[in-house]
């Protein structure tokens, strides 16, 4: 496959490697079965890379489409020659096939064609050859009818060579050149947009280079330009450009070239700049997309592995001044046992009252642990229920809860709790958060979940395709438990998608919880290509089989089984003992088909048994001095959770209700180009406040506290 070779010198991954996995891809395998459970085909390619080759393959599909159509419309004109085919052929990017086809694109009316009609292509010939000692006797034979004169003549004869210089591949070549070493991105106010107040004033006289402008920059741009406030351009000197142009082209010193200088201007100035313009800028734009889609899809993966606290008994809270603070009883499971409303704050101040009543329910419905949204009143909420008198264990957390109020205004929590209203299910969502973040956050649409970074104006296709992966990467690598799992996480599992998910559902309630991995055979629509992808991601706990509760796929239980024989004992005894495991020799095991990362996976797994990746939920407490902005001093060092990521910084809360910004050159005693080398979301960090704007809701934090 000669894809997978231009494929491997991109990605500079070994040929068979790729191969194989575009094989698996075309069998209908999914990427976490591929990079789980297929490392001997690919070479041990990771998720990472496995996607990078799918994304590849689509690029090259892509190419190869275009190709055959530029092949077939040039064919039908006639005017494929072998050379020409040949070029067509070896093109291994877009811009070239588009620079080969231009002089045959279907044209609109222009200016050169107009000329053309009065008869002047001969007369741009002769100029063109730069040979004509007299060019304004050879122009003086073209006037007539519509040629009223010879500047006319001219003038039709530089529209044509303008267009010729255009269509020509070295010409598109030189500017392009020009472009990547000299573009230049500006942007001016437009006149009347000058708001001093307007979030767009650092661009309304702007200039950066290109190549240095960073990602996040060049979309802020463009926003500002969508909404009407900055026109942007993307060019070099433009001088110097037609210089370039005219030291190619230009190849004698007479009157005749000064012909072919004009020619070059206009068709520098007119055709051929705002041509590689709009290239250089959507070439500009889609790579700002990827850089700021790669960070949300980063952060989104960081925040679905937050560590969860487990199947506790959790009184949630979703806090609230006026209106008072929500609160739910939920237990192990998450299923809701009691909901009311307490005023401990203004207005109402009913303080005792709440406490009274906080302390009650923790003792009727003998609750664990006490979660705590964010959001108003959040930093208030927390300090109540620590002064409310509590059972000895029980803990407080404070819950991000970005994205609580779209699920518990969507149809999938109407469909689960259709007697209670949007406050009842943003609660028992703040709740279920705390006990297992991954099965409450797959609910709700990745966009909204709030740790993006302009995220509404990049390719919306492409953010939605990788927001998806992020969270079947996540699902998949922490593994489902097969009989407690929604429809809604199902759906994300290897091979199983949102109809299979939802037939699971109903399947296990119809017919109790599944015993087996086997039984899943049994579940409507579900065949045998299904049941290899998405089985060693299912997890059941009380399983006969103990193996059915690992990452161990059913097609090596029987190897499982053998190791366990040649041991002398069965497979329940082998499982957990480290020093039976340990005796096992892997090199008597390794075949064809099945290598040493596969034994170890398995040997690995067979120790820690359905072993949770994420760890657990930590008690994190902010600093009880500071509890709005206007308490923050310069200098103060805090305790900090990081809340979102971006190309130039972290934001950090610090409990005051505004998160305040550690940018990339205060993160660290040392240089730092991508921010997730040092912070990671949820983490907890210590900061110093370098400067409070509490006007502009403006916090700047730094890391370094030397």
């Amino acid at each position: 496959m000669q894809a997978a070779s231009v494929i491997s010198r991109e990605l500079q991954l070994k040929e068979s490697n790729v191969l194989n996995t575009l094989q698996l891809l075309e069998e209908g395998a999914t990427i976490p079965f591929i990079s789980r459970y297929r490392k001997e085909r690919t070479g041990g390619l990771d998720e990472v890379q496995v996607q990078a080759i799918k994304d590849a393959f689509k690029s090259v599909q892509e190419l190869e489409k275009r190709r055959v159509f530029i092949l077939e419309s040039i064919e039908q004109q006639g005017f494929l020659t072998p050379e020409l085919k040949a070029q067509l052929l070896n093109c291994h990017a877009l811009a070239e096939l588009e620079d080969l086809y231009i002089p045959f694109k279907p044209k609109r009316k222009t200016k050169a064609e107009t000329a053309r009609k009065l008869g002047l292509e001969p007369l741009a010939a002769i100029l063109m050859k730069q040979d004509a000692a007299d060019y304004a006797s050879i122009a003086q034979r073209f006037v007539r009818r519509e040629v009223i004169d010879i500047d006319t003549a001219l003038s039709g004869a530089r529209d044509i060579m303008a267009e010729w210089i255009n269509e020509r591949k070295a010409a598109r070549d030189i500017v392009r050149k020009h472009f990547h070493h000299g573009a230049t991105i500006r942007s001016k106010v437009i006149k009347g947009k000058d708001d001093a107040d307007s979030k767009f004033r650092d661009y309304f006289d702007f200039e950066e280079a290109l190549s240095r402008c960073p990602g996040h920059r060049i979309l802020a741009i463009m926003r500002a330009e969508d909404e009407g406030i900055v026109r942007v351009s993307i060019t070099p000197d433009r001088a110097e450009g037609v210089e370039r142009l005219e030291r190619y082209f230009v190849r004698q010193h007479n009157t005749t070239s000064e012909q072919i200088k004009l020619a070059i201007a206009d068709a520098y100035k007119r055709l051929l700049e705002p041509s590689i313009e709009t290239e250089f800028r959507n070439a500009a734009k889609e790579k700002a997309d990827v850089e700021a889609i790669q960070v949300f899809a980063e952060n989104l993966r960081q925040l679905l592995l937050t560590p969860p606290l487990g199947s506790k008994r959790v009184l949630a809270i979703d806090p609230g001044f006026r209106t008072g603070c929500k609160i739910v009883c939920l237990d192990e499971q998450g299923s809701l046992l009691h909901n009311e409303t307490i005023y401990p704050h203004p207005p109402q101040n009913e303080r005792k009252k709440a406490a009274s009543k906080v302390s009650t329910l923790v003792q009727t419905y003998k609750i664990q642990a006490i979660a705590i949204g964010n959001g108003t009143a959040g930093r208030e909420t927390e300090l109540f229920i620590q002064s409310v008198h509590l059972a000895a264990g029980t803990e407080a957390y404070v819950v991000n809860e970005n994205g609580a109020s779209i699920y518990s205004a969507s149809s999938v929590a109407r469909a689960e709790f259709p007697n209670y209203d949007v406050t009842v299910r943003g609660s028992v969502s703040i709740g279920r958060r705390l006990m297992d973040p991954l099965s409450e956050l797959v609910k709700i649409d990745p966009k909204s979940i709030g740790v993006g970074q302009y995220q509404h104006d990049v390719d919306q296709k492409l953010l939605k395709e990788k927001l998806d992966a992020t969270v079947e990467r996540a699902v998949n690598h922490v593994g489902v438990n097969l009989n407690t799992a929604s429809e809604h996480l199902l759906q994300y599992v290897s091979g199983i998608g949102p109809k299979l998910g939802a037939a699971m559902v109903a399947f296990r309630n119809e017919n109790g919880p599944f015993t087996s991995r086997k039984e899943l055979l049994s579940v409507p629509g579900l065949g045998t290509k299904a049941f290899e992808q998405c089985a060693g991601f299912l997890r059941i706990s009380d399983a006969k089989n103990p193996l059915d509760n690992t990452s161990v796929h059913p097609e090596r239980y029987s190897l499982v089984g053998k190791m366990a024989k040649d041991l002398k004992c069965d497979v329940t005894d082998l499982i957990r003992n480290n020093s039976l495991i340990d005796s096992i020799a892997i090199d008597r095991y390794v075949s064809d088909e099945i290598g040493k990362p596969t034994l170890n996976d398995i040997i690995n797994e067979l120790k820690k048994p359905g072993r949770d990746p994420r760890g657990k939920a930590r008690l994190f407490e902010f600093s009880k001095d500071v509890r709005k902005a206007e308490d923050l001093r310069e200098g103060m060092i805090l305790p900090g959770i990081v809340t979102n990521i971006t190309r130039f910084g972290a934001f950090v809360d610090v409990g005051v209700k505004q998160d305040g910004l550690v940018h990339v050159s205060q993160l660290a005693d040392r240089f730092v180009s991508d921010p997730l080398e040092v912070v990671k979301l949820n983490q907890e960090v210590r900061v110093k406040v370098l400067e409070v704007d509490v006007a502009r809701k403006r916090i700047a934090f730094t890391m370094k506290l030397g």
